[in-house]
Formats: structure tokens, C-alpha cells, sequence
């Protein structure tokens, strides 16, 4: 069975065909806050680098995201921080 961060990472990966992709689950750092439950899996940090961002602003970048992302989003995943950029961009 596929863990959580396998399933963003695949469908990032699917959808936007990414030049770059990192997808940490930092869980750990919010044990005892909101949405953080036994087993982690529910707030994590991804960077995804792709020609589908280019032309795109931040707020349409991250929506973006969040539609390929809303089963988990509306599931077990409480918390996604994102960095989204077009090719050649810093950072």
C-alpha cells in the first residue's frame, strides 16, 4: 500500500510532468498540534519545479496543486506547504 507522500508524489509527478520534485513529510515538527495524528502522514512540504507553472502566478500555481491534490487534501493530509516554480526560476 502506497504511503501518502508516494500518492502526491505520483500524482504531481503524473499531472505536471515536473523537471524537479521534493516531497518531505514533516509531521514530526506538529505532533500535539491541529490536524497531526499517531503515524504522521499529515502536514507536508513539497517543491515542485515545472513548465505547467510557467506564465502562471503564485495563487494559480498553488491551486493548481490543491486540485491535483483534493482527495488528500479533504483526507488525512491537514497541512501542504508548497514551493511552485517555472523552470529557470530561483529558488
Amino acid at each position: 500500500m502506497p504511503t501518502t507522500r508516494d500518492t502526491i508524489e505520483a500524482k504531481l509527478t503524473e499531472a505536471l510532468q515536473p523537471n524537479e520534485i521534493e516531497i518531505t513529510d514533516e509531521s514530526h515538527l506538529h505532533a500535539g498540534h491541529s490536524g497531526w495524528r499517531e503515524g504522521g502522514e499529515t502536514h507536508f512540504r513539497v517543491r515542485v519545479v515545472s513548465e505547467a507553472f510557467s506564465g502562471k502566478g503564485r495563487v494559480d500555481r498553488h491551486r493548481l496543486v490543491n486540485a491535483i491534490l483534493a482527495d488528500e487534501l479533504g483526507g488525512g493530509v491537514h497541512a501542504l506547504a508548497m514551493k511552485t516554480l517555472a523552470p529557470g526560476e530561483p529558488g
